[in-house]
C-alpha cells in the first residue's frame, strides 16, 4: 500500500522541488492561428486543435458553447461528432456517450475530478459559462489518465495569462420553461487581470456563476406484461384472472428476452393441462415531477511567471448543487386480487389483431396509491491545485502539482402513500402512439362520493411512510510529476511521468418505514396536532393538467406533500409513533493507485506520431456495514498494463490520416464493491417474494482494446471533411447477476427472495463510422455572404453478451444483444449565419432508437427496455449592441416532442411502456464585456 506518509514526502518534495501543473491531456503542437471571429472564429480554433493533436479529438471552444443555447457541459457536447446523449429529464440532460460509450473520464484543466464517491464529475453540474474549451478524446496517449473505456471529456477554464490585459465579463439570461410557467435566472461573472512587478509578471482572474431552474416533468407508464388466463378458466381459477402473480419461481424462466409467446392461440401448462393465455399489464401508473434547482459555481486561479524558466500557479475549481424535489405518482393495478369475482361481470378484453395481447379491458375493484414523495439534495465538491512549470534547459520541461479534492453529497427522502381499493376502471395500455388512457369509475350506490374523481381527499387512506436520508463522502491527495525532453533525431521528444493518488469513499444510509391508517383529512389534522406547520391544507398536493392534454386520463389527483412533510418531519414521525435514527456508514473504502508512463513523439518526413506504455496498480482497502450491525472487510487489487501508439501521416498539404491503438480500462464503482446484502420485504400487494442488492468486492476492471483510422481534409480556410472508423473489443462488462435465495424477512415470515448482485458476466463489440463536416462558402453573394454548415453522422454496429442466470445463480442461458445505450445512427445538423454585428444558429441532433437496460427478472416479459428515436431542435439568436454588449434571445426542444420508450427489441404498437414530456425553453439574455 502507498502510506499517507509517502504521499505527504511526495507533496513536500514536489513543492520544494519546484514543480508544475500539467494537463494530462496532450496540447496542441504549434498551432496555425486564423484569426476570425464570431462563429467561424469559433469553429476554426475547434478544427486546428482536431488538425494538430497526436490524438483523435474533437472540441468546442467558448464562443461555441457561449452562442450555442445551453447551460452545462452535455447541453454543448451534443452537437459534437460521435456524441450521443440521453436523459432529458430535469430540465437538462444528464448524461453523454462517446460513440455509444457512456463510461467516459472526465477531467478539469487535465485533472481527474468526481462527485460523492463517483469515478467521474456530474458534467452537468458545470456551467457553460466557466469554460475555456472542451475537448473529447476519442483516443488516447499512454501518458493520459487510463481510465474511460468511452474517451476523455476534458474541461479547460479560463487563465489570467489567456487575455492580453484586465477584462471583465457579465452575463445575465432570463430562461422561461413552458411546463413549470417559471422564469429562472442565469448569472455569472469572470474577472481577471495581469501585472508586471518586480518578482515577475503576477495574473488573478476569478469566474463565478449561478443558474436556477424549475422543471416539471410528467409522465404515464404501462406496467409490465403477465399471463392472464381467458374467458374459459380452468376449474378453480378465475376468468381473466392473472397467473400465479406473486411466487418468484413462477416467472424464472430462463431465455425469455423476447418475452412469452404473442401468437393467437398461445398456451401455458397449467397442472397437466395446456391453457390458453392472454398478455396482460399488471399495471398502469404514472408521475409528475417538480423541482427547483441551484447550481453555484466557481473558478480562481492565480499564476505566476517569476521568470522564462519558472512559472507558479494555484487554483481552485468549486461545483454546488442544491435541489428540491416533489414527485406526484399515482399507480394502480390492473387485475383483481385473489377471491374478488367481479371480473365476471366486465366486459370481454379487446385484443390487439393476429395476438393474445390484450389492448383494452375492464377492471372491477382494483388497488391503487398515490405516493407524494420528495427529495432534497446538496452536494458541494472543492478541487485546489498548486504547481509549477520549470524549465531548466531549453530541451527539458519538469511538470508537477498536488491536488486535493473533497466532494460531499447529502440527500434526504420522505414518502407517504395514500391507499385505496377503486370501485373499477377502464383501461386502453397503448390509446395513442404508446400513450396509455385510463378512466375509473364512480359508483352510482354511493351518491355523496365521486369515486372516479383523483383529487377527492375523501377517496383515500394514509398508509406506509418511507424515511431515508443519505450521505457520500469523497476525497483524493494527489501528486503528479511529468517531464518533457526534446531530442533531434527521429524520436523528436520523450516523455514520462508518474502519479500517485490516494482516494477515499464512504457511504452512510439510512431507511425507515411505518403504516398509520386513516382518512386522509384525519392524517392532515394529526399533523398539524402534533406541531405541524399550517392548517394541514398544505399537508396535500394537488397536480392539475396532469399531461396537459397529451393523453386520455383524468386532469388532477392528489398526493401527500413532500417537501411539506421533511419541513414538518418531527411532527409526522410523532403521528407514525417513531424517532429519527442515525446515519449508518454502510462502507468506507480507502483506494491507493499508482500510474507511471513514458512515450515517445516520432517524426519521418510526412509520418509523425506517438507510442508510449502506461503501468497502472490500484489497491482497496474495504469495510462494510448493513444496518442490522453486520460487518466485513475485503482487500482488492489489479494491476494493468496499457499500451498506445498513434500514426500521422500527412499525406497532402490539406489531406492527414491517422491511425491509433490504445487499451483503456474501467474501474469498478465503489457502491458496487460491498460484500454485504441489503434485503427487502414485498411492498406490492399480491406479491409474496421479496428482494435483495449487494455488491461484489472482487469485481475487476472492464477493459477495452481500441482501434481507429481517420482522414481529414482540410479544404478550405474554417472548413473540413473528416471521417474515422473504429472498433472497440470490450473484456469484463459488469451485469447484474441474480439466484433466488430463502430467508425470514423483517416480519418474521419465510419467502423467497430475489437478490440481484454485479458480475463480471459480460463482453461487448463495438464498431462503427462517423463522419463529419465544417463548411464555410466562400465568394457568396453578399445576402447570402456568411451563412455555414456544421453536420455529423455516426453509425454503430455493437453486441453484447448478456445472461440469464437460473434460480440458483448458474448461468442459464447467454443471450447476443445490442449494447446497452447504443443508438446504431445519430446525426446532428446546424446552420448558421453571421453578418458583423448579428448571428443565428438553428441546430438538430437525432439518434435511433436503442437498447437501454433489461427489466428485473421477474418482471421478464419481454425483458429488454428499448428508448424510441429521440430529437431535439435549438435556436440561437444574438445581436451586438455595440462592440461590448450583446444580446441574445434563444429557445430550446422547439419540437415539444415526447420521449417513449418500451419493451423488447421493434415492439413499439404491443408492449409500449413509458411516456415522458419535458418543458420547452425560452430565454433572452445579455453579456457586457470590458
Amino acid at each position: 500500500m502507498y502510506s499517507k506518509s509517502a504521499i505527504a514526502s511526495a507533496v513536500l518534495t514536489a513543492l520544494l522541488a519546484q514543480p508544475v501543473f500539467a494537463a494530462e491531456e496532450e496540447t496542441s503542437e504549434d498551432v496555425e492561428v486564423i484569426q476570425v471571429k464570431g462563429i467561424k472564429g469559433s469553429l476554426n480554433k475547434a478544427l486546428n486543435n482536431k488538425r494538430f493533436n497526436t490524438q483523435i479529438v474533437d472540441s468546442i471552444v467558448a464562443e461555441d458553447i457561449g452562442k450555442f443555447p445551453d447551460n452545462n457541459v452535455v447541453e454543448a457536447l451534443q452537437r459534437v461528432t460521435g456524441i450521443q446523449v440521453t436523459g432529458r429529464g430535469g430540465g437538462e440532460i444528464s448524461s453523454v456517450s462517446i460513440r455509444g460509450l457512456n463510461d467516459v473520464h472526465t477531467s478539469v484543466n487535465g485533472r481527474d475530478v468526481f462527485t460523492g464517491v463517483g469515478r467521474a464529475v456530474a458534467l452537468q453540474d458545470i456551467p457553460a459559462s466557466l469554460l475555456s474549451n472542451v475537448t473529447v478524446y476519442k483516443t488516447r496517449s499512454a501518458s493520459q489518465t487510463e481510465r474511460g473505456i468511452a474517451g476523455s471529456i476534458n474541461i479547460e477554464t479560463n487563465r489570467p495569462f489567456d487575455f492580453e490585459g484586465s477584462k471583465v465579463v457579465l452575463a445575465a439570461r432570463g430562461i422561461y420553461s413552458d411546463q413549470p410557467k417559471k422564469l429562472d435566472p442565469n448569472v455569472s461573472a469572470l474577472v481577471s487581470n495581469r501585472w508586471e512587478t518586480d518578482l515577475g509578471e503576477i495574473g488573478a482572474l476569478v469566474n463565478v456563476s449561478y443558474l436556477e431552474t424549475h422543471f416539471r416533468d410528467d409522465s404515464i407508464t404501462a406496467g409490465a406484461a403477465f399471463p392472464f388466463f381467458t374467458a374459459n378458466a380452468p376449474a378453480d381459477f378465475q376468468p381473466y384472472k392473472i397467473m400465479n402473480f406473486g411466487t418468484a419461481s413462477s416467472y424464472w424462466s430462463p431465455g425469455l428476452t423476447n418475452g412469452l409467446p404473442s401468437e393467437a392461440g398461445s398456451t401455458l401448462t397449467v397442472g397437466d393441462q395446456q391453457i390458453p393465455y392472454y398478455l396482460a399489464r399488471d399495471a398502469v401508473f404514472g408521475a409528475v415531477g417538480e423541482a427547483k434547482r441551484e447550481r453555484p459555481a466557481a473558478s480562481v486561479s492565480l499564476q505566476w511567471a517569476v521568470n522564462e524558466e519558472l512559472e507558479l500557479l494555484a487554483e481552485g475549481f468549486y461545483t454546488g448543487y442544491r435541489q428540491e424535489l416533489q414527485n406526484s405518482m399515482w399507480f394502480t393495478n390492473t387485475f383483481e386480487e385473489d377471491g374478488n369475482n367481479g371480473n365476471l361481470n366486465i366486459d370481454e378484453p379487446i385484443l390487439i389483431d393476429g395476438t393474445n395481447i390484450i389492448k383494452e379491458r375492464q377492471v372491477y375493484a382494483p388497488n391503487g396509491f398515490q405516493s407524494g414523495d420528495a427529495t432534497t439534495g446538496k452536494t458541494d465538491s472543492y478541487l485546489f491545485a498548486v504547481g509549477a512549470k520549470w524549465m531548466p534547459s531549453l530541451n527539458l520541461t519538469i511538470n508537477s502539482e498536488v491536488i486535493a479534492q473533497k466532494s460531499t453529497f447529502e440527500t434526504d427522502f420522505f414518502a407517504m402513500r395514500f391507499d385505496r381499493k377503486a370501485y373499477g376502471l377502464d383501461v386502453d395500455f397503448n390509446n395513442s402512439e404508446g400513450v396509455p388512457g385510463l378512466h375509473f369509475w364512480d359508483n352510482p350506490a354511493t351518491a355523496d362520493l365521486d369515486e372516479s374523481d383523483m383529487a377527492a381527499p375523501a377517496n383515500w387512506n394514509s398508509g406506509t411512510l418511507y424515511d431515508n436520508s443519505g450521505k457520500q463522502d469523497g476525497d483524493a491527495l494527489t501528486f503528479k510529476v511529468d517531464g518533457e525532453y526534446f531530442v533531434d533525431s527521429l524520436v523528436e521528444k520523450v516523455r514520462f511521468g508518474a502519479k500517485i493518488e490516494q482516494r477515499g469513499a464512504k457511504n452512510y444510509a439510512r431507511e425507515q418505514s411505518a403504516t398509520s391508517v386513516m382518512p386522509v383529512a384525519d392524517m392532515a389534522q394529526a399533523i398539524v396536532d402534533a406541531g405541524g406547520s399550517g392548517d394541514g391544507s398544505d399537508f396535500i398536493k394537488q397536480v392539475d393538467d396532469y399531461m396537459f392534454g397529451r393523453a386520455d386520463v383524468f386532469d388532477s389527483y392528489i398526493t401527500a406533500n413532500g417537501l411539506y412533510m421533511i419541513d414538518n418531519a418531527d411532527a409526522v414521525r410523532s403521528v407514525y409513533q417513531y424517532e429519527k435514527a442515525s446515519l449508518t456508514k454502510t462502507y468506507d473504502i480507502s483506494e491507493d493507485s499508482f500510474a507511471v508512463y513514458a512515450t515517445a513523439d516520432y517524426r519521418y518526413e510526412d509520418i509523425s506520431g506517438e507510442f508510449g506504455i502506461r503501468y497502472v496498480d490500484y489497491k482497496q482497502d474495504m469495510e462494510f456495514w448493513d444496518f442490522a450491525g453486520n460487518y466485513e472487510t475485503e482487500n482488492s487489487s489489479q494491476r494493468e498494463i496499457l499500451p498506445s501508439f498513434t500514426l500521422t501521416w500527412d499525406i497532402t498539404e490539406d489531406l492527414v490520416g491517422r491511425v491509433a491503438y490504445t487499451k483503456t480500462l474501467r474501474m469498478p464503482e465503489f457502491s458496487a464493491l460491498s460484500a454485504l446484502q441489503f434485503w427487502y420485504d414485498p411492498l406490492t400487494e399480491g406479491v409474496s417474494y421479496g428482494t435483495g442488492n449487494g455488491g461484489n468486492p472482487q469485481l475487476q476492471p472492464t477493459t477495452s482494446t481500441n482501434y481507429d483510422v481517420t482522414l481529414e481534409w482540410y479544404f478550405s480556410p474554417g472548413s473540413s471533411l473528416y471521417g474515422s472508423l473504429f472498433k472497440r473489443e470490450i473484456e469484463g462488462l459488469v451485469i447484474n447477476g441474480s439466484k433466488i435465495v430463502r430467508r425470514v424477512g423483517e416480519d418474521d415470515v419465510e419467502r423467497d427472495y430475489i437478490l440481484n448482485a454485479p458480475v463480471n458476466a459480460s463482453d461487448g463489440e463495438l464498431s462503427g463510422v462517423e463522419v463529419g463536416l465544417v463548411y464555410v462558402p466562400e465568394d457568396l453573394p453578399e445576402m447570402i455572404d456568411g451563412i455555414g454548415f456544421q453536420a455529423s453522422y455516426t453509425q454503430l454496429d455493437s453486441s453484447q453478451t448478456t445472461t440469464d442466470f437460473n434460480a440458483d445463480g448458474t448461468v442459464g442461458a447467454v443471450v447476443e444483444s445490442k449494447m446497452s445505450g447504443v443508438s446504431d445512427s445519430s446525426y446532428s445538423v446546424v446552420t448558421f449565419y453571421e453578418k458583423e454585428n448579428f448571428d443565428m444558429r438553428l441546430s438538430y441532433v437525432w439518434r435511433e432508437a436503442f437498447y437501454s437496460h433489461n427489466e428485473a427478472l421477474f418482471f421478464a416479459n419481454p425483458l429488454q427496455f428499448w428508448s424510441k428515436p429521440e430529437q431535439s431542435l435549438d435556436f440561437q439568436f444574438s445581436f451586438d449592441v455595440t462592440e461590448d454588449l450583446r444580446i441574445t434571445v434563444d429557445a430550446t426542444n422547439i419540437l415539444d416532442d415526447k420521449y417513449q420508450n418500451h419493451y423488447g427489441e421493434g415492439n413499439v404498437d404491443t408492449f409500449n411502456f413509458g411516456t415522458g414530456i419535458y418543458s420547452r425553453t425560452f430565454a433572452v439574455g445579455a453579456r457586457y464585456q470590458f
